[in-house]
């Protein structure tokens, strides 16, 4: 009886095909996390040969309630583990900014931000909020010049008519033109973004708390990555800084500025011969970047001479000329995560509650997103 209640499928086809794909994932992910060959997880489940197994993981064939006990108790997982929507085992593929984070304290965090991803995907689809069939992308690759991801920043500005500080809509731009979910969270230290593959979404999530010109910078960055994954996929862990080493995310650095300071918008902030520190403090600010990132763009598009910008001292940069690191934190998550999460309680998909533990905020927390976004907030019953 237990065991029959335990995987009781609704009556739709498309969520029993879900579910299989989901244990089909899950299992395969447990296998090799386990470092299992199939005819040895074929063992676990008392089946007679691999293939079986194979046909679990491909979601070929369902997996009844008596075989996923019998698998929880060999392998020692909890039911959740195979069957919990909220979580992305075996799916995501994430790339994290971060510096000298624990790769534990990172991985407790992954799963966390997992669940936020997880939730829009899963209430998305209910709600009608269909992922794009196409996905976007650069045809750039490892080898490509530094010259051509910047023009390809270039054109990406004109093409998504970003205006005259592109910093201000790519947000938006890429979740309602590309389908890429932004999330803005509460990161732990060290972490500054990341972006995270699924086979039906992409995200990226950026650490609200940073200054503004750095989570500009950031989100640029990943979307590099995002727009590259298949030619170029990131390394699950990357270093932060703006100078990195490495080609591809000195790629992505280039298409970032490219994006973020536009050489139209240059332009109208230039001459740069004079009071240099003054107007890099100023034209970064209504950028929306670091004045130090706008100055290394100034020497990649030839209009500031490199030596000129090694004598300049940073710490007239620094804030971008302020006093204090004054930046306005943006409100949680996204208006388009927050419309997802706010037609399934009218809808009655999800309880206020459940919205809360999924959210990691309080209850009064989820309406007053709600409102920040214009949105409607269910109150509970």
């Amino acid at each position: 009886m237990q065991a029959e209640y335990i995987l009781a499928f609704s009556d739709s086809q498309d969520y029993v095909d879900t579910m299989n794909d989901l244990i089909g994932i899950r299992v395969k992910a447990l296998r090799e996390e386990r470092k299992l060959s199939q005819d040895e997880l074929a063992a676990v489940f008392g089946f007679k040969d691999r293939q079986t197994v194979s046909a679990i993981e491909n979601g070929d064939r369902r997996v009844s309630a008596n075989e996923l006990l019998r698998a929880m108790a060999a392998l020692k997982v909890p039911l959740e583990y195979f069957t919990d929507p909220f979580m992305l085992v075996g799916e995501g593929q994430f790339s994290w900014r971060q510096s000298e984070v624990p790769a534990e304290k990172l991985r407790g965090f992954e799963r966390s931000a997992g669940r936020l991803i997880a939730a829009y995907r899963n209430y998305a689809t209910q709600v009608g909020r269909q992922p794009k069939i196409v996905r976007p992308t650069l045809r750039l690759t490892a080898q490509s010049k530094f010259e051509h991801a910047m023009a390809d920043g270039e054109r990406f500005v004109v093409d998504y008519q970003l205006g005259d500080a592109p910093a201000e809509r790519l947000a938006e731009v890429m979740e309602s033109k590309l389908g890429i979910l932004v999330l803005m969270v509460d990161a732990i230290d060290g972490v500054s973004g990341a972006a995270c593959r699924l086979r039906d979404l992409d995200a990226v999530l950026i650490n609200r708390n940073e200054i503004v010109g750095r989570r500009n910078f950031d989100l640029a960055h990943e979307l590099f990555h995002i727009l590259t994954w298949d030619a170029m996929p990131p390394d699950p862990v990357e270093d932060n800084s703006e100078f990195s080493k490495k080609r591809v995310e000195q790629l992505a650095n280039n298409f970032a500025g490219a994006i973020l300071m536009p050489e139209s918008a240059l332009d109208r902030l230039g001459p740069w011969e004079k009071d240099t520190v003054r107007r890099l403090n100023k034209g970064a600010l209504l950028l929306g970047v670091t004045a130090n990132a706008l100055k290394w763009r100034l020497v990649a598009t030839g209009r500031l001479e490199k030596a000129t910008a090694a004598e300049i001292d940073d710490v007239g940069l620094r804030n971008n000329g302020r006093a204090a690191k004054t930046t306005k934190v943006p409100a949680l998550f996204s208006k388009t995560f927050m419309e997802v999460i706010s037609l399934a309680l009218t809808k009655g998909l999800l309880s206020m509650r459940r919205a809360s533990e999924l959210l990691g905020v309080d209850v009064e927390d989820v309406s007053d997103l709600c409102t920040t976004y214009g949105l409607e907030a269910q109150d509970e019953l």
